[in-house]
């Protein structure tokens, strides 16, 4: 299991930003993705796509930190798109039903 969790931003246009993550989501390793998150959405950030393709294990704690980004898209009108998920972070999707509250696409925009 790899304890590095690595970013890539990219600014798009009209308040889009695009966020890769490389390496697993875990305990350990969910409180970078909120320190990269966080930043995102206290801003005029309309659209936050990440860009899951580079990660192949996610647990509770990941999900946990998406589901604070999700909200924050809610709270202000904002979109919160996931991509590239891979077969064994989908299952977890799948299993806790959360497939069908996230905006979910094959790959990034």
């Amino acid at each position: 299991m790899n304890t590095d969790l690595k970013f890539e931003q990219e600014e798009g246009d009209e308040g889009c930003t695009l966020l890769r993550v490389y390496g697993d989501v875990t305990i350990q390793t969910s409180p970078k993705l909120r320190e990269q998150l966080k930043p995102l959405l206290g801003t005029s950030t309309k659209e936050i796509h990440v860009a899951l393709e580079h990660v192949d294990f996610m647990d509770s704690s990941g999900i946990a930190t998406l589901v604070e980004g999700l909200q924050w898209a809610r709270m202000t009108g904002g979109r919160f798109v996931l991509s590239g998920l891979s077969e064994n972070v989908r299952d977890v999707f799948e299993l806790a039903k959360l497939d069908t509250v996230f905006e979910i696409e094959e790959s990034p925009a």
